[in-house]
């Protein structure tokens, strides 16, 4: 196939013109390309006189080789799109895999083991997502928390109360498979090119279904409302787990095999793990806020007199920068559109996350504000420290707000003054569970709240706005990723035999797409069964 990058659409333009363009680059004729797909697609909004998409594309045409030698454009060259390959099968063992969470990487690891005929067993410690769901409503509409299942935990994960975001800083083969796999599975095609990919909170339930109705009907079983109390563990490997049901009733089930997709926010079983011997080590994080803007004006900022074209939908941004004497600062899960979510999850602390259903169309656009925490910062050298930072934070941010899960927020300009303020004007807080005016610089640590201060201007000047004094910042934001990591071989396996710690909670993933491919990565070694290397 021959590929084609940067190929310029205006907005007015169908992008059935992308065949003539493509042709006219090559030096062809149309009707010679056949096969023809778009690889990916963007806004090009430098210009805010001639805002555009961009398209990369590839497809086949007759005698592409010569007319290939011929053009001498560094922008045309020879695809060829990547296929996946399954490892054989070469487990010899009769027990069935255990999965303990039914996030992106415990759903991916599970289909590609049930497809694989292992007939998975997966224990979630949450609801299933219709369940959850309702339990989540229950808790924003003034409810009690169900500290089991809630915006953390269920099916799906902590991305299914999101903006279904699907960028990632990851260049693996495999991401391909991940989005191929969701749009099988009913998520929209446009995923598979869009330069920033998103499923929406409203869609992404039915996709998770999709794929867990798979699973159980290859031979697997997904057990919800279903946590892992305990490892049983003999002679350094894994013998089986012991789990709880709803009513708290422990059985157990003999394993060889436990993939540990927990999730970042599954403390209690970070410290069972701490308690049975895993080799565990701190790992940095991220702390802040989340700032909203009206979306309109992020729109025109991002699109100038384009804002508001049909064809665009809502802005997106992604800034970062590194003030003088500071940490490095920058914005994270960019939810345009969208709303603030109280996302605890446990009793008596509030935390923070956004989200944006497909259509993107809410007053508001917001995103995390977040500067970096090292494990110098953690005051302790045990492995489970920043767990405790995380929740002295949230337990503050809770006792502040007047201990209702009300989250505690300030204007941006009551911020940088370092007042606490007392109404929101021109942007109205959208976090469900309702935002209490407070002063977040007692709430944060020092070195967040400084690098924040002076990232303000510098990201103005990124984004015309963004440092707008009415803006709400609401807090804390303490969940982006895991403080933890669960350390593991070059097969996959911690230090105790037949244990895989997998995706965002064992620390090597950090979203939707590279938890999802770190949950196939660890079913391949499954399927590998090299334990016996050890």
């Amino acid at each position: 196939m021959i590929r084609i990058n940067e190929i310029k659409l205006p907005l007015d333009k169908d992008e059935s013109e992308l065949i003539n363009l493509s042709a006219r680059r090559l030096g062809c004729r149309a009707e010679d390309i056949s096969d023809f797909r778009i690889l990916k697609k963007a806004v090009d909004s430098r210009k805010k006189n001639d805002v555009h998409f961009v398209y990369n594309v590839a497809f086949d045409v007759r005698g592409g080789d010569k007319l290939l030698w011929k053009t001498g454009d560094s922008k045309i060259s020879y695809f060829e799109a990547p296929v996946y390959s399954e490892p054989e099968n070469k487990r010899t063992s009769e027990l069935r895999p255990v999965i303990a969470g039914f996030g992106p990487a415990g759903f991916f690891s599970g289909l590609i083991l049930a497809r694989a005929g292992l007939r998975p067993i997966i224990f979630e410690r949450g609801s299933d997502v219709d369940k959850r769901s309702e339990d989540v409503k229950k808790f924003w509409s003034g409810g009690a928390l169900n500290t089991e299942s809630n915006v953390q935990f269920g099916e799906g994960g902590a991305g299914t109360f999101s903006d279904g975001k699907l960028t990632t800083g990851i260049k693996d083969p495999l991401c391909m498979k991940v989005l191929e796999e969701l749009v099988l599975h009913g998520a929209p095609e446009e995923i598979l090119y869009s330069s920033t990919p998103h499923i929406g909170t409203d869609r992404l339930p039915g996709v998770v279904k999709s794929i867990r109705k798979e699973i159980e009907a290859l031979g697997g079983e997904v057990f919800f409302d279903t946590k892992l109390e305990d490892i049983i563990i003999a002679n350094g490997s894994v013998q089986g787990v012991t789990v709880s049901g709803a009513r708290g009733v422990k059985r157990d089930i003999e394993a060889d095999t436990l993939l540990l997709c927990i999730g970042h926010s599954s403390r209690d079983t970070f410290e069972m793990l701490y308690r049975k011997g895993f080799n565990m080590i701190q790992k940095p994080f991220s702390v802040g806020v989340r700032i909203e803007h009206p979306r309109q004006m992020i729109d025109r900022a991002q699109y100038g007199d384009f804002a508001g074209h049909p064809k665009l939908g809502a802005a997106v941004y992604k800034l970062a920068c590194h003030p003088e004497h500071g940490r490095g600062a920058y914005t994270f899960c960019m939810c345009p559109g969208g709303t603030v979510s109280a996302a605890a999850s446990e009793e008596r602390g509030c935390v923070v996350n956004g989200m944006s259903e497909y259509a993107r169309d809410g007053e508001n656009s917001n995103s995390a504000v977040l500067v970096g925490i090292e494990p110098s910062d953690f005051g302790s050298e045990h492995a489970l420290a920043g767990v405790e930072l995380q929740r002295k934070i949230e337990r503050e941010a809770f006792r502040m707000a007047g201990e209702n899960y009300s989250c505690p927020g300030q204007t941006l300009g009551d911020f940088m003054q370092g007042k606490t303020g007392s109404a929101f004007t021109a942007v109205k807080p959208t976090c469900p569970t309702g935002v209490t005016p407070c002063d977040l610089n007692k709430l944060l640590p020092l070195k967040v709240t400084e690098t924040m201060k002076q990232a303000m201007d510098k990201m103005d000047n990124m984004l015309k706005g963004f440092a707008m004094p009415e803006a709400v910042l609401t807090a804390p934001e303490t969940r982006s990723s895991s403080p933890v990591r669960i350390l593991r071989n070059d097969i996959l396996q911690a230090n105790i035999r037949g244990v895989y710690p997998c995706g965002e909670g064992a620390g090597y993933a950090g979203g939707i797409v590279s938890a999802a491919v770190d949950g196939i990565k660890c079913a391949h070694a499954v399927l590998l069964d090299e334990t016996d290397e050890w």
